[in-house]
């Protein structure tokens, strides 16, 4: 993004729409050989632009805006993986992160919806992709993210929370639906071609069947929890027999004790029968958990030289954390690094805005490492080997 550092935005965004189809493309540059061990090439978080579910907590372009510049000057990070469902919504925060020099992973995720519909919100979010790569963008598309969960009519169910719960019964035929799942990855990827001409990835769950050869980038949501590090780096290698540059899409965890140990269902806790909403359960509040868990995986990829890695994620307006009262703090079901504090708790239209916890800080400290080490690949190397696996 060097030819676009001091363009005012209005003036990068024109460009962006009016980048010419028939000029030379800018070549996207090759995505480091998987397993380098040379650090990570990207170092980010998943910056979520849904509608909300309040009117206090609907998408905001200046928000937004500042949320990008913390995620750059504060966290440290050198990328974002924007991802959500909205065109407008999406291509803003994309051009918003392209502006300031982000590495910009654009995810549209649009769920419950026909898919046709589905494919043709790819579409069009992956010609605005394009036409930022071709403007100089550093930007990689992701086709979606974990069909079978979002996409009806793989797995029976309406909606997402149907579907899992049928996963979960043992209702659902496997056969059918990896075939099923087949022949809408394959559609999606033929949709993402043929409107971007960068690289191409999808987000899958860790045990996904995907075949990635109609891929250039592996992308994975990964929430795995081992006591030694080494049993990480020896589950994430199968994913590197592709050949190809592996990215984690998402990997995170709540802020309570045991949280890790959930294996991704640590946002599981919350009971919605209840009004309001309230935690299940006595859980312990404990923000440094997330947070070591976060730094123990990030040591775990750079280590292995990943192609990325996207903490997920950095806010959720709709879970806000309730000091002092545990029974309705919803923040302990938000994998977020930030917690949302409502000016006035029980207005659905009230005010809010985020605090960092402490896996904010620990990222921060983290990445501007990682990005020190980045600068000087020897240092990086050094280091790594100075630093033993713990057990």
């Amino acid at each position: 993004m060097e030819n676009t550092k001091g363009m005012g935005r209005a003036q990068f965004l024109a460009a962006a729409a009016s980048a010419a189809l028939a000029g030379a493309l800018l070549p996207a540059g090759p995505a480091r050989a998987a397993g380098s061990g040379r650090g990570l090439r990207h170092r980010g978080v998943v910056y979520t632009v849904g509608a909300g579910e309040t009117p206090g907590t609907a998408f905001s372009t200046a928000r937004m805006r500042e949320d990008i510049r913390a995620i750059r000057d504060d966290l440290h990070a050198d990328a974002v993986e924007v991802t959500g469902d909205g065109v407008e919504r999406l291509t803003a925060t994309a051009a918003e992160a392209a502006e300031r020099g982000l590495h910009v992973w654009l995810q549209p995720t649009l769920g419950d919806v026909p898919a046709r519909d589905v494919l043709e919100h790819l579409a069009e979010t992956g010609r605005f992709a394009e036409r930022l790569r071709r403007h100089g963008a550093s930007v990689d598309l992701s086709v979606g993210c974990e069909f079978w969960l979002f996409v009806p009519g793989i797995v029976p169910g309406d909606t997402a929370v149907e579907r899992i719960r049928n996963l979960l019964a043992g209702t659902v035929d496997p056969v059918r639906m990896q075939r099923r799942l087949d022949r809408f990855t394959a559609r999606a990827a033929q949709t993402g071609r043929s409107v971007f001409q960068g690289r191409l990835s999808y987000a899958a769950a860790q045990d996904d069947e995907v075949d990635w050869g109609l891929f250039d980038i592996v992308g994975i949501d990964y929430y795995s929890y081992f006591r030694r590090r080494s049993d990480y780096t020896a589950e994430l290698t199968r994913y590197l027999r592709w050949g190809k540059p592996l990215a984690i899409t998402e990997f995170g965890t709540c802020a309570y004790e045991g949280a890790p140990e959930t294996a991704g269902m640590g946002w599981d806790i919350v009971d919605q029968d209840k009004d309001p909403a309230e935690i299940k359960g006595d859980l312990v509040r404990s923000e440094r958990t997330q947070a070591a868990y976060l730094v123990d995986l990030v040591d775990v990829f750079s280590a292995m030289g990943l192609y990325a890695a996207m903490a997920f994620e950095f806010v959720t307006p709709d879970a806000p954390h309730r000091p002092g009262d545990p029974r309705h703090d919803l923040d302990l079901a938000s994998y977020a690094i930030t917690k949302t504090i409502k000016d006035r708790p029980d207005d659905p239209a009230s005010d809010w805005h985020w605090e960092p916890k402490e896996a904010f800080h620990a990222l921060a400290r983290r990445y501007a490492t990682e990005g020190r080490c980045r600068e000087n690949p020897w240092k990086a190397q050094l280091s790594g080997a100075r630093t033993p696996p713990r057990k």
